[in-house]
């Protein structure tokens, strides 16, 4: 019986200690929080969309409807994706900055790359600082 519960303890000790390295992944903090608020503009909520901007963006667009407004002329297929998927990631100094890319099909079937920069704020949190959206141009095909 002690064997048993020793076991069990180590399984549960293993699989918090995998939930705690998922949990600090910069990889995955940036891809759940650009996921987030592409449902935030999906859902055109400009507050949640607005929240995952840098301090800097912010002062940049220091108006949540402002920075809606930009996002919704400059960024339409960010703004509102047919569908989206997220491609490669780049982590840079341990992770202080991170670039992910996004492969979106806009609601007009045009093939788009963002590329997003995403920087870890002095409380460890991960914020949006830019983000770059290029045509895609290169087919792979069906």
């Amino acid at each position: 019986m002690r064997a048993f519960f020793a076991v069990l303890v180590l399984c549960v000790a293993s699989l918090v200690s995998v939930a705690a390295l998922r949990a600090e992944d910069p990889t995955e903090a940036t891809r759940t929080m650009i996921e987030e608020q592409i449902r935030a503009f999906l859902r055109d909520d400009a507050e949640a969309a607005y929240s995952y901007a840098t301090p800097g963006l912010k002062q940049l667009y220091p108006d949540k409807n402002v920075f809606f407004a930009m996002v919704k002329k400059s960024y339409e297929p960010v703004y509102h994706p047919g569908n989206y998927a997220f491609g490669r990631s780049r982590s840079i100094d341990n992770g202080a900055v991170i670039y992910q890319e996004v492969l979106i099909t806009g609601r007009d079937g045009k093939d788009w790359t963002a590329v997003y920069q995403v920087s870890r704020q002095p409380n460890g949190d991960y914020k949006i600082n830019a983000v770059q959206i290029v045509p895609s141009t290169d087919s792979e095909g069906i």
